[in-house]
Order: C-alpha cells, then structure tokens, then sequence
C-alpha cells in the first residue's frame, strides 16, 4: 500500500527576482490558491500546515552571493526538518510553493538519509551559477545547479556532507531546446530530455528517467516547477514558455514516478495567482495532480 499524501505548505518567494521595483512576487501565494480549489480533499491528503519563510528582502545587490541567500538558507534547514519528520511518519510529502528554491530544503532532508535521486521537471534547466554566466543572482534559476553542490558557497553544503544529489543521480525532463545550459549537463553526465524529445519519445524517456533516479540510490525525489507546461495551458508562470508538455502529460509523468518503488516525496512551484485573475491554472494543477496522486 503507497504512504498516504501530505501536503506541506512553502509559501516561500525568497528565490524570485521583484516583478518590478518596490514589489514582491505572487508565487507565495500559490498553496492558498491550491486549497481554495480544492487540492487537500481532491488528494485526501493530511494537512500538516505551513512553514513560514522569512521575510523577501527586494533590495538585494548583485554580488558573490545569491538573493536572500541568508534567508534560504535557514528556511531550507526548518523546512528539511519537517519533510524529514514527514517521511518518519510514513508519509508521502507533497511540498506546495513558492518558487523553486524550496529545493534546496526538501534536497536537503534527502541529504541527511543517505544518496538519492532527483527527477527533476522544469521548463528551464535552473543551472544558472558563475562557472558559466559569471553571475549568480536569483535561486529559483540556480536551484539545479546548487542541488549538485554549483553556486552559492552558502547554499551548496548545508548538510555539511557535500552537494545535496550527485550529478550522475538526476534526471531532467522538460526544458524547451533553446536552453543555454544543456550541454553543461551532458558534459556533467546529468540525464535530461527536452520538451520536444518528450513529445516524441515520451514512454521510454521516463522509464529511462526513473532508471537514473533509482540506480543505486535510497529512493529519489519529484520537483516541478510548473512552467514545464506549455504556457498556453498553464500562463500564470514566472517565465511561461511555449512549446512545453500539456497537463495531461505531466500527470502521466507524476503517476509513473508516484508508482515507481522508491518515490518518497515532491515539491510543486511557480504558480503565480497574481498572474491568473480569472483562477484558471489552480483547478488544473489540481486536477492533473489529483489524476496522478
């Protein structure tokens, strides 16, 4: 019998940049959005709350150090602590966001068990760290590459152990053709297969995913970020792209993980309400996340 889901509530925005001066942006109010359409009983999941992040601070300048890299920092440790008692429980942790630096806290909780996967789903690789811009700046376009110890020296070991998932234990699926970093993760022998391979090739691609996730590993760990969903179903993104997967797609992609022996948890981010006036994308996450779970 699969643990029964628990949904724990990130409504952590620490890794956007402002959409403009003076401004906060919306995706920390994405798991209220969620529960108003009906996620908690469309998944008869336990509702365990909310981990409270610390205040967005959008005056940050550029340097050596991500945006609010302080601030990550401590909410991944409480934040690792409670899916961490989660799985302690015998329960499926579903992390609602916020924005896609949650990763780091819930890779973390995974750190402190031993070695696992990460099957990683993302309109974008988020590999984003000065080995190959030069620059850092905001988490949520870095959080794979802090995942595999790249980046910001204050988020990239917070288990004291080294990175939270080895490259060769990731898997990538979703991010359109023209991203930037793609032959950084071929280099790296991180597995990954765009949006358009998906399309074409989509079973044998996320049994091929799953093999990485789970080869020698502990069990292995689900992140979405919504934006892998092409942006005339799901707009209400931080950076909405076209040419992505449909819902209906990624729901198969999640059951067949969520089915898969090993998967112990996920994160979902980058649902922006403030995008979405008419609530249009929250019954679709929650529907394609109640046909999958």
């Amino acid at each position: 019998m699969r643990p029964k889901t628990a949904v724990i509530d990130a409504p952590s925005n620490l890794g956007l940049r402002p959409p403009k001066e003076g401004c906060v942006p919306g995706c920390y109010k994405m798991p209220w959005a969620l529960r108003n359409a009906g996620l908690i009983s469309a998944l008869d999941a336990v509702d365990l709350g909310c981990v409270v992040p610390p205040r967005y601070d959008p005056s940050w300048q550029p340097g050596n150090t991500t945006r609010n890299s302080r601030e990550i920092a401590a909410y991944s440790a409480k934040l690792a602590a409670i899916v961490e008692e989660t799985l302690e429980r015998g329960l499926f942790p579903l992390v609602v966001g916020g924005d896609c630096s949650i990763l780091i806290g819930t890779g973390l909780a995974l750190k402190r068990r031993g070695t696992h996967g990460l099957l990683f789903l993302d309109g974008h690789t988020d590999f984003r760290h000065l080995g190959n811009t030069g620059k850092i700046d905001a988490a949520a376009g870095e959080d794979l590459a802090i995942s595999v110890g790249l980046g910001d020296a204050g988020l990239t070991n917070l288990s004291a152990a080294g990175a939270n998932f080895q490259p060769k234990h990731v898997a990538v699926l979703g991010p359109r053709q023209h991203d930037e970093h793609l032959d950084e993760l071929k280099q790296m022998s991180i597995y990954f297969a765009t949006s358009t391979a998906l399309q074409e090739s989509g079973q044998d691609i996320i049994e091929q995913a799953l093999r990485v996730v789970t080869d020698k590993t502990l069990g292995f760990w689900v992140h979405i970020d919504f934006d892998v969903v092409d942006a005339s179903e799901m707009f209400a993104a931080d950076c909405p792209e076209p040419g992505g997967i449909s819902f209906s797609e990624l729901s198969h992609i999640i059951a067949a993980a969520r089915s898969t022996t090993g998967c112990l948890g996920m994160d979902i981010t980058i649902y922006d309400p403030d995008l979405d006036a008419e609530a249009l994308c929250a019954p679709r996450i929650v529907s394609c996340l109640s046909k999958a779970l």
